[in-house]
């Protein structure tokens, strides 16, 4: 099933996890995932905004990150990120994810359920 970006569901979160300002959100209705998927997402973060540090349990999140820089809290370590790397955060762990360049900072997101 191909599902079209204008199909999908666009929202915008204001300060998402207790970080700063706004991230958008482009993602797959949860109807449609398998039954271990919880989240499929493109996420937009912009210069200067960020998704605050939380705690996966039960669950892992997977990072792709499309475009864009910034900096990962991975268990506490700040960890630079770019255009072409990824990020696995297994259940039990916690990150967080700041933009500091310039542009948007582009990343596609999974979580699946253990």
């Amino acid at each position: 099933m191909v599902r079209r970006g204008q199909e999908m569901l666009w929202e915008t979160r204001e300060k998402m996890r207790g970080g700063k300002g706004s991230v958008s959100i482009c993602h797959l209705e949860k109807e449609l995932l398998p039954a271990n998927g919880r989240l499929f997402a493109r996420i937009t973060i912009e210069p200067g905004c960020s998704i605050g540090g939380h705690e996966h349990v039960g669950e892992a999140e997977l990072f792709y990150f499309v475009s864009g820089e910034g900096v990962v809290t991975d268990d506490g370590a700040q960890v630079p990120v770019k255009a072409g790397d990824a990020m696995t955060t297994a259940s039990g762990h916690s990150h967080s994810v700041e933009n500091t360049g310039k542009e948007a900072l582009v990343m596609i997101a999974a979580i699946i359920k253990e």
